[in-house]
């Protein structure tokens, strides 16, 4: 693979301008941020808003200017991991909760109230947030068309009322939606004192005035013309109006992140006693076809660490190198004891690997072998804590896609509590990710035994995927076997063709409450829809299984529960009857 390739980047033009117009206050506010971080526009894009705060208030200008501030700054900052449509929706929710409340100190026309319309330009996609009477329009091919739709309805003498607008309500309605980019997109963000004024032919006009060589400073001079024009047009309004054009995008599949990560060498294998950067190789740990796992030392601090290595079988395969940089990506962005971290690469390093976290104890498979067919309340509890650990990867927008016995460390603490850790992230699918990297697999990752119908056929895979995982995972440890005993093994076509018959779980443990069945049968539903909603409720109906085999558990004979005192008590017994004999006899002498 030729590794000093390039791979187009996400660049636009962009120009804008605002005036009070007629008006002595400009309510209206805009703003651009293009990152000057490649890997900040990776993650987070491009983004450009407009506000324009109510006339009737004397807050506008604060609303507006407000909203367009705080949420270029609080997007930015959101969870890298988070899509678009998530972190702007946080955003703007906590933003629109900000206003509302400061509104309830003056009620009666002083509102901190504005509409907001934002683009943001994410790899190849455009996102549109909206909610209010601003406008964003797309020119391509000759025509101007706008995307986003007027909350506003009209009242007497042409005039319009918002009816729904940031700060108006405790909660607001936001639009998204997301649009496919080409290069030579322009775009034109717009408050009513533009577009109320100056129809669409009018604007479409003056856009195509700009070419692809067309600077920064012709877009703010047309954007001047055009406000400008509604000016003269009768606009009475604050007048605003921005430019943004696609210069050039990054292909759809590929972006900078394979050509660092081909900027690497992948290492060849190493044996015990072999060393790489300031790592000591100690053992063995794994020695497959897709990647290679060491026990190792490092040297400048002496402690152990795993290194995880790519195979050399892969080195041309992007789907991979992606599988394992997402992997390393999960293990730095989340901070938790449940999930196996992953730590930084070693600075001027030229190979790629990971260094993990170096996680004590066996894997779920080994405990199941040595503990078969645990007790109700052991199995729940190891199953609560796989499902706390995988809820927080969804709380980070990310699904595991390969939840399996061998990919769950289980370890017993001194005091007997079982801790678990979920490793190897390189199936997770990232939403954030998603919409930079379009995955190509034709074929579902993951162990085939535990996916869940949806992915396996079509490809399709989120929390409750995880869930019916999960599921199979619970139904298994208490019993050794897997709900769907006709599938076992079989290859992906044959796969696909699962007849999904339940076995239920009586088959092979008599010994469980009835009430389990219809808890499994529901979380391993084939229909996605007809599973538990969520993690917490099929943990709940565990619980009360559980909870109502322990109730109607036969007391024990007290033999079993304290032998010594079952013996004490015979032979208190014994001697009472040996006393009432000897008594009986004497009697009768």
């Amino acid at each position: 693979m030729d590794k000093r390739q390039t791979t187009p980047k996400l660049s636009v033009c962009v120009g804008g301008y605002s005036t009070a117009g007629k008006r002595e206050i400009n309510q209206d506010a805009f703003a651009v941020k293009d990152p000057y971080s490649q890997s900040e526009r990776n993650i987070k894009g491009i983004v450009a808003c407009v506000a324009d705060g109510v006339s009737c208030s004397d807050k506008g200008q604060q609303a507006s200017h407000t909203s367009v501030t705080q949420f270029i700054n609080d997007y930015y900052s959101t969870n890298k991991s988070w899509d678009v449509k998530q972190s702007a929706s946080k955003v703007l929710n906590s933003l629109n909760s900000w206003l509302y409340q400061h509104n309830q100190d003056d009620l009666r026309h002083n509102g901190l109230i504005t509409t907001f319309s934002s683009l943001i330009i994410k790899s190849t996609t455009a996102h549109l947030i909206h909610v209010g009477d601003s406008r964003i329009y797309r020119y391509r091919n000759k025509q101007l068309t706008q995307l986003t739709y007027d909350h506003s309805r009209a009242v007497y003498n042409n005039n319009t009322v918002l009816t729904r607008a940031l700060g108006m309500d405790c909660h607001v309605d936001i639009d998204y939606q997301g649009v496919s980019l080409q290069v030579g997109d322009l775009f034109l963000l717009s408050s009513d004192g533009v577009h109320d004024y100056l129809d669409k032919q009018t604007l479409a006009d003056y856009v195509d005035s700009l070419t692809e060589n067309s600077s920064t400073q012709d877009f703010e001079q047309l954007s001047q013309v055009i406000c400008d024009d509604a000016l003269k047009q009768g606009s009475s309004d604050n007048i605003s109006c921005l430019l943004l054009q696609i210069r050039s995008l990054p292909n759809a599949n590929l972006n900078e992140l394979f050509m660092h990560l081909n900027s690497l060498n992948i290492p060849p294998a190493l044996q015990v006693g072999n060393e790489i950067d300031c790592f000591k190789i100690d053992k063995i740990l794994h020695d497959g076809v897709r990647s290679h796992v060491y026990l190792a030392t490092n040297k400048l601090t002496q402690e152990s660490v795993v290194l995880k290595m790519p195979s050399l079988n892969f080195e041309e395969d992007l789907d991979y190198l992606l599988g394992f940089y997402k992997e390393q990506w999960v293990g730095q962005s989340i901070n938790h004891p449940s999930i196996m971290s992953i730590a930084k690469n070693i600075k001027d390093s030229v190979f790629l690997y990971h260094i993990c976290e170096y996680v004590e104890g066996i894997t779920l498979r080994q405990w199941m072998q040595e503990k078969p067919l645990p007790d109700l309340q052991i199995a729940q509890d190891i199953i609560s804590k796989i499902v706390n650990a995988v809820r927080v990867l969804q709380r980070a927008g990310m699904v595991h896609r390969d939840l399996k016995p061998e990919n769950i460390i289980i370890k017993t603490a001194d005091d007997g509590e079982i801790e678990v850790k979920l490793i190897d992230f390189g199936t997770v699918k990232i939403n954030g990710f998603e919409e930079i990297v379009k995955e190509q697999q034709e074929e579902p990752l993951g162990a085939l035994d535990y996916i869940a119908p949806e992915y396996l056929n079509k490809g399709q895979s989120s929390a409750l995927s995880d869930l019916f995982s999960i599921a199979v995972i619970a139904y298994e440890l208490l019993t050794g076997k897997l709900p769907y005993p006709n599938n076992q093994g079989q290859s992906l076509d044959r796969a696909r063709q699962y007849s999904w018959v339940y076995q239920p779980i009586k088959i092979a443990r008599n010994d469980l409450p009835v009430s389990l069945d219809n808890v499994f049968k529901k979380a391993l539903n084939p229909k996605l829809l007809e599973r538990y909603s969520s993690m917490s409720e099929f943990i709940a109906e565990l619980s009360k299984s559980q909870k109502k085999q322990s109730s109607k558990a036969p007391k024990q004979a007290l033999l079993e529960r304290d032998p010594i005192k079952f013996w004490k008590l015979c032979t208190f017994i014994f001697m009472g009857l040996s006393a009432l004999e000897l008594f009986l006899l004497l009697k009768n002498n």
